[in-house]
């Protein structure tokens, strides 16, 4: 398909853009998809979950308004998107890449035209885009090791995970890590691959997550969780935690989850199941109005890059009680968005600290001390605005690298983006 803007952008990742995936990396996904500017096309190599494309077959579809070209490579329905594979046969990542390499020859055909760069979420493509001729963004959204709580492949399969990652960040032209933390360990590990790596977040629609006022009226406490609930995210320790809220509150209160996950599997959720809202999937609009009817958020993760779902929250106005992880440090200020509880072993000691710093937080939420648009403050240098002019100037410089106005101008705006 031919098109006649100035820069393209060829966009891999498993999903449908019409379709139901959730995860902090498919949402960074969709803000490009819809956020991209005037003068870029996308070419969006994905998943048929509905069964209505023909494989290999570039097809136009609108994603929040904004034309793009889709070329799905593989079909996998809807009711199995979510779910974290057992066998790497049965994997989304794995059943995506055979897929690509298979109508490679379209791919080849589809990204003649226009100057066009790769922008990938995941190492295991790296090889495709070169295969293409094509320059490469690699964003890095983890910062997990071998020895950390997993649900997917990648704890059985760490081996091929690291020689994924070596391989895809020396391919890659650009290097964008979602936090610092990312950098130092690859300082450690690969300091070819530091040296072209920068941070950039993910990033928050601050339109569609306005803040809102508090309902305090029926004087129920409410906590909401989005996303999958992965054995890092530490589900048991956040169901204990919300155990002990519940006695300290005398019964008032509510955990709302909006996800794909059966939180049943885990046997703490027994003691919460009879004051939990379960939402199931939801697009971005539904979980924008979900968090403006809670009052707070919760992260109990062993690790994370930066969650999306904690930008959106506090974007809505909605302060967070969590675990500490470094990240979290400029977000999430006490007096001001929330609390941050540092993990002991035992665990003991950091239950009960998170117990007593969500019963703090209510008190100042229901006595109005908790200002939501102060909390939203805290996300505006993650916003689309913020940070999106940065990663197309970013293809910009790598489709004219000589250009030189382009590369000081990706560093200056670069300063606000979370680096």
């Amino acid at each position: 398909m031919t098109t006649s803007v100035a820069h393209r952008i060829l966009l891999m990742h498993p999903m449908d853009p019409r379709g139901g995936k959730l995860g902090g990396i498919e949402t960074h996904v969709r803000l490009i998809l819809s956020r991209h500017p005037a003068d870029f096309s996308i070419l969006f190599v994905g998943v048929d979950e509905i069964g209505d494309c023909q494989l290999g077959e570039v097809r136009r579809i609108e994603v929040d308004g904004r034309a793009i070209d889709f070329l799905p490579v593989v079909h996998i329905d809807t009711s199995r998107i979510n779910l974290a594979s057992r066998k790497l046969t049965g994997s989304t990542t794995f059943r995506f890449a055979l897929g690509a390499l298979r109508f490679l020859p379209r791919l080849r055909k589809a990204t003649r035209g226009a100057p066009i760069s790769a922008d990938l979420q995941r190492f295991e493509f790296a090889i495709l885009p070169k295969l293409l001729g094509l320059k490469t963004i690699q964003m890095v959204h983890g910062e997990g090791s071998k020895d950390q709580k997993m649900d997917s492949l990648i704890k059985k399969l760490w081996f091929v995970h690291r020689t994924n990652e070596t391989l895809a960040l020396s391919l890659a032209d650009q290097v964008l890590c979602v936090n610092p933390n990312i950098i130092t360990r690859l300082e450690k590990i690969l300091p070819r691959a530091a040296r072209k790596a920068e941070v950039m977040t993910v990033s928050v629609d601050t339109r569609r997550f306005a803040p809102a006022p508090f309902d305090t009226a029926d004087g129920v406490f409410r906590v909401v969780f989005a996303g999958r609930l992965d054995e890092f995210k530490d589900p048991p320790l956040m169901f204990r935690v919300f155990a002990g809220l519940r006695a300290r509150l005398n019964g008032r209160f509510e955990f709302h989850y909006v996800g794909a996950t059966d939180p049943g599997r885990y046997p703490e959720f027994e003691a919460i199941r009879d004051c939990t809202v379960l939402h199931g999937v939801q697009g971005a609009d539904g979980v924008a109005a979900i968090v403006r009817r809670c009052h707070a958020g919760v992260l109990t993760s062993y690790f994370e890059g930066m969650p999306c779902y904690l930008l959106e929250t506090l974007s809505v106005g909605r302060p967070f009680c969590a675990i500490r992880l470094p990240q979290y440090d400029p977000l999430v200020v006490k007096g001001v968005s929330g609390e941050l509880v540092e993990r002991t072993d035992p665990v003991d000691a950091c239950l009960n600290g998170l117990v007593d710093a969500f019963a703090r937080l209510r008190d100042d939420i229901f006595a109005g001390r908790m200002d939501p648009f102060r909390v939203h403050e805290q996300v505006e240098p993650y916003s689309v605005e913020a940070q999106m002019s940065w990663l197309f100037a970013h293809h910009r410089r790598l489709q004219a690298p000589e250009r030189r106005a382009d590369n000081v101008g990706v560093k200056a705006a670069g300063v606000g983006a979370g680096g």
